[in-house]
């Protein structure tokens, strides 16, 4: 039955920018929170990620995103992510879709065209974003894995970069802001944080422990972590991993640098642990130590309750439920938004980062070692578990739902 046939409920559309697999597990995790009863709940993406959430219990538009490596190639050269070309498309992409589903309200993580199209239509719209892009957040930025920082290297790459900061944000928000010219909406100014975060109501993926704010505007507001795990089956080797040393679970995630796994392996099969490795489909691993297990996709949620430590590219989807789990984290980063994360994580106490670009395998084994030998890491992601269980993110999101809708 379609969207159109069924007007009796508020309709609710959540679109996924799925260049990672971040936005879209976090739209679904929200998707599945509203109440079918309810609701008549539609899920927009790409569906390059459809199958770790299948079957999907709502309705599915698919939707072009750019190639996810197109997408990182942008942010390693530290160039914008989106063309005004690209962004004008998603626009029209948008429409159609707005025009089809007829939504009450849109929730969008990532898909920046939706400030354009949802304002065309008068449509409510709400972006969903961490905490740390904020511009309530006085957030302190690293020096993202650029050609100048190989160059330079990050100390005066870090100089270089707190001065040129500001122009590299305008920078980015240029191809957004002539598109809203272009439809006749005004600009969002220069701060590439009001271009991530506009919307006529702001979700933050997060609780303000981890990344705070100053005082927020009505319209801003915590939402919690939205939890996601693939909906993976468990290996044929989940039964046979032994018991006598600590379990480290190893991902990389969709977007960050799959070609140091053999690296990381081939280091951490010189410590008295076992490793669980998961690949996200992005490399072929022939030559596995001894001490490895590997696997595609895991079932995080259950994955991570029998890990001692988590290595991973410092995401919040996977760092997040992590914390939930109460295990402590290694972050290998390359970009800005995995650097931001980990450096809330180290604030906390919950973990350590190394910059993946310049990850070396001694450095790799000492930060292993002292994340699973120094017992302040493990209490401090503990704590952080226990903070979010306390937040109900579902409930949350459906009490906004309601608010919004009257």
């Amino acid at each position: 039955m379609s969207v159109m046939q069924t007007r009796n409920k508020p309709v609710i559309l959540l679109v996924a920018e799925a260049v990672t697999l971040a936005h879209f597990a976090r739209i679904v995790t929200l998707a599945k929170a509203l109440d079918p009863a309810a609701y008549e709940v539609v899920v927009a993406s790409d569906p390059r990620y459809a199958d770790l959430e299948a079957p999907l219990d709502c309705a599915f538009h698919p939707i072009r995103s750019i190639p996810s490596a197109e997408f990182a190639q942008a942010l390693a050269r530290g160039k914008p992510l989106y063309s005004v070309e690209t962004l004008t498309q998603y626009v029209e992409d948008d429409l159609v879709l707005l025009d089809s589903v007829k939504p009450d309200l849109v929730v969008g993580d990532f898909r920046l065209s939706l400030a354009v199209s949802a304002p065309l239509r008068r449509i409510p719209y709400a972006a969903l974003v961490n905490a740390y892009w904020s511009p309530f957040a006085d957030t302190v930025y690293p020096v993202p894995d650029l050609p100048m920082t190989r160059i330079l290297g990050v100390r005066l790459a870090q100089k270089l970069f707190d001065t040129v900061r500001p122009m590299a944000f305008a920078l980015h928000a240029r191809p957004l802001n002539r598109v809203r010219r272009h439809y006749g909406l005004p600009p969002l100014g220069s701060d590439l944080r009001n271009v991530y975060a506009w919307g006529d109501y702001t979700l933050y993926a997060d609780v303000p422990e981890l990344v705070p704010t100053r005082p927020l505007p009505a319209n801003h507001r915590y939402l919690g972590p939205p939890l996601w795990s693939a909906r993976a089956p468990l290996p044929d080797w989940w039964d046979r991993l032994p018991d006598k040393n600590p379990v480290v679970l190893l991902t990389l995630g969709s977007s960050g640098r799959a070609d140091l796994l053999p690296m990381a392996l081939f280091a951490l099969s010189e410590l008295p642990i076992t490793v669980i490795a998961a690949t996200a489909g992005k490399i072929d691993l022939p030559d596995v130590p001894a001490n490895a297990f590997v696997a595609d996709y895991l079932p995080l949620d259950i994955v991570a309750q029998r890990a001692s430590l988590v290595i991973c590219n410092g995401g919040s989807l996977t760092t997040y439920q992590a914390l939930a789990t109460g295990v402590p984290i290694l972050g290998i980063c390359s970009n800005m938004d995995q650097l931001l994360n980990m450096n809330a994580i180290e604030l906390l106490g919950a973990g350590l980062s190394l910059r993946a670009a310049c990850v070396r395998s001694a450095q790799l084994k000492e930060a292993v070692r002292a994340l699973l030998e120094t017992p302040v890491y493990a209490q401090a992601a503990v704590q952080a578990g226990e903070r979010f269980r306390q937040v109900d993110t579902g409930q949350r999101f459906r009490a906004f739902v309601s608010e919004v809708l009257g």
